[in-house]
């Protein structure tokens, strides 16, 4: 599977239309990949989707998925989700015991292994293991629900991770997830992110294709290496 370069918009379907899944997919085929929440009810408070949901998006979404379990116990979850044929499965540092052992298995089976962080926890604690992951996805909002605001003061942490990749070699996908819109897509960009979830900026837009267009060509724009190096 060829998966697009930088700067990827990925449409989150949590902020789709439930009821008319398979429509909705249709109406983001000019994405990149599709965004797929996992809530448990129990690592953060809402529920969501399952392997049985995940499973039949797989099988009708004109686009690769990009998988972010929001859910405990990672280490045995999380496997079964790339089995599933996800391009890309996303775990949170905090719900894992074995995030590089997880990241390799997720990688045998055939996925891309990402690991996310919540705002609170500090990406250093991921410096020593940066090669381990594919992607790393700094969420700038709580976990749980959609339609959060931006948090900017996320955006040391991007640039930290990116001084860290680029002086390791790196060539980790730096995701963020929440809050990301026409107004804050340019920030994230900046700071050196290069794969944006969106949710209602997508879905609630009156010409999606266009609004996906408008992302991408923001976070181009502004994807200045030299300015996402700085402290």
């Amino acid at each position: 599977m060829t998966l697009p370069d930088a700067p990827r918009i990925n449409p989150s379907i949590l902020s789709a239309d439930f009821v008319n899944m398979q429509r909705d997919l249709e109406r983001i085929a000019g994405a990149d990949l599709v965004h797929v929440d996992v809530m448990d009810n129990h690592f953060v408070p809402n529920l969501t989707f399952g392997p049985q949901m995940v499973e039949r998006v797989q099988a009708t979404s004109p686009l690769p998925l990009d998988v972010h379990l929001m859910i405990s116990d990672a280490d045995r979850w999380a496997p079964g989700y790339a089995e599933l044929g996800a391009a890309s499965v996303t775990f949170h540092l905090e719900a894992a015991r074995e995030p590089v052992a997880l990241a390799r298995r997720l990688r045998q089976i055939g996925a891309r292994a990402g690991v996310a962080v919540k705002p609170d926890t500090p990406v250093e604690q991921i410096f020593d293991d940066l090669g381990e992951f594919d992607q790393i996805l700094v969420m700038t909002v709580e976990p749980g629900f959609g339609g959060q605001s931006f948090r900017d003061d996320m955006m040391p942490k991007l640039r930290a991770l990116k001084r860290e990749a680029s002086r390791r070699g790196a060539a980790t996908w730096l995701q963020v997830d929440g809050g990301i819109s026409v107004d804050t897509i340019a920030i994230a960009a900046e700071a050196g992110a290069d794969t944006f979830v969106a949710g209602s900026a997508v879905f609630g837009a009156d010409d999606i294709d266009a609004r996906i267009d408008q992302l991408r060509a923001l976070a181009a724009q502004h994807a200045h290496p030299a300015a996402s190096l700085e402290s």
